[in-house]
């Protein structure tokens, strides 16, 4: 299999390089730091060793002078190991760390505040369509998502099943994050009706059978195993009453249709349009992480109902997009953007639809969705719009 070249900033010292499962850590590391020590803390005789004897791992560096670099695979399986990297971290200027994670969950203890403020901190993202190139299908990213290990997979359907299996029985259930599995494998059923939408807790967790707070519990759970992300209403210099409630999204447009149910009830245009809309944010959440400035993700929404999918804020960077899963735009597709350009006359606006044309309607740029997500480059400034 051809290794693609990821966009992925490699930063120069060491660092924590957090990212969900199958997103490509390992493989990236493989390849950039080959002559690297490594520590597979998935390996359970591994992780029973350094669970025991975490100074073993200071005997391994010094009985290896020439050593520069040390892989720590998966280091929320050993947090006590982040005590022995912070004084490994002071004591030797020469030594490079990079501790992968993809759970933050039992990190957040001990020497973690510490550690965390003298090492870098990068993530990594499924896919983005300007990695895969030519290999780039709109359709497949649809219903598959653009996660590697799923991607790659000789049968993409049944990985992508069993994707949420590995989270539920590896992370939640072998780490007993919760006393009961199957009211969180309904939640993660349940909370998917509300990817790309505001948050109604009290709405899941009715639907869940369990109070608010569990439900609540359980989010944190899902974000801190970097299931999903949660992005912010954008509320610089407002002119206008906006809603306070932050939109939800899984990671990945595939692992969402894995996990949300459809049966003959369900209109097929509503489950697509929410993938087409993750599918824009997870490729504006991984630009932002490789670019080079401090850009930030948010959306707009008033309370009289008027909304922007997306608007991203930084140094030289302010622009909003909306995004259609239709082949046609009409008029009162602009009508938000119209309305957010109104208020912020400084930002870039455009709409990404489904169509194959670039259009320009009452001054706003109409993008072909697949056109944009394949030119969207973190090595560039200036976004295709």
């Amino acid at each position: 299999m051809e290794l693609l070249s990821r966009l992925f900033r490699n930063p120069t010292g060491s660092f924590f390089l957090f990212g969900p499962r199958g997103t490509g850590k390992s493989t990236w590391l493989r390849n950039h730091r080959s002559h690297a020590v490594w520590l597979d803390l998935l390996d359970p005789e591994s992780q029973r060793m350094y669970q025991a004897r975490p100074e073993r791992l200071k005997e391994l560096i010094a009985g290896q002078p020439q050593l520069k670099d040390v892989v720590i695979d998966e280091i929320q399986k050993v947090p006590a190991l982040l005590d022995v990297v912070h004084e490994l971290v002071e004591s030797d200027k020469n030594l490079r760390f990079v501790l992968t994670g993809s759970s933050v969950r039992k990190l957040r203890r001990g020497s973690w505040n510490l550690l965390a403020g003298r090492l870098g901190i990068a993530n990594m993202h499924p896919f983005m369509a300007i990695e895969l190139g030519e290999s780039f299908d709109l359709q497949k990213s649809l219903e598959m998502g653009l996660v590697p290990l799923i991607w790659n997979s000789d049968n993409p359907e049944q990985t992508k099943r069993a994707y949420a299996s590995l989270y539920l029985h590896e992370e939640v259930q072998a780490e007993a994050l919760v006393r009961n599995v199957g009211a969180f494998a309904r939640f993660m059923e349940a909370i998917s009706f509300s990817h790309g939408s505001l948050l109604n807790l009290s709405q899941v967790a009715r639907e869940c059978h369990v109070g608010r707070k569990t439900v609540e519990g359980y989010l944190n759970i899902v974000y801190d195993l970097l299931l999903a992300f949660h992005i912010p209403v954008f509320t610089c210099r407002a002119k206008r009453h906006l809603v306070a409630h932050d939109k939800f999204y899984y990671f990945d447009t595939g692992v969402f249709r894995s996990l949300r149910p459809a049966g003959p009830l369900d209109r097929l245009e509503e489950i697509e349009g929410a993938a087409l809309e993750g599918l824009v944010a997870q490729h504006l959440r991984a630009w932002i992480d490789y670019h080079p400035s401090d850009v930030k993700l948010y959306y707009w929404r008033t309370k009289s109902g008027s909304e922007v999918d997306f608007v991203v804020y930084g140094k030289d960077v302010f622009f909003a997009i909306e995004v259609k899963r239709s082949a046609t735009v009409y008029k009162k597709d602009l009508r938000a953007l119209r309305t957010f350009k109104d208020d912020y006359p400084e930002a870039s606006v455009s709409l990404l639809y489904m169509g194959k044309e670039r259009l320009m309607i009452h001054g706003i740029p109409c993008i072909p969705c697949e056109e944009f997500l394949k030119e969207l480059n973190p090595k560039e400034q200036k976004v295709p719009i």
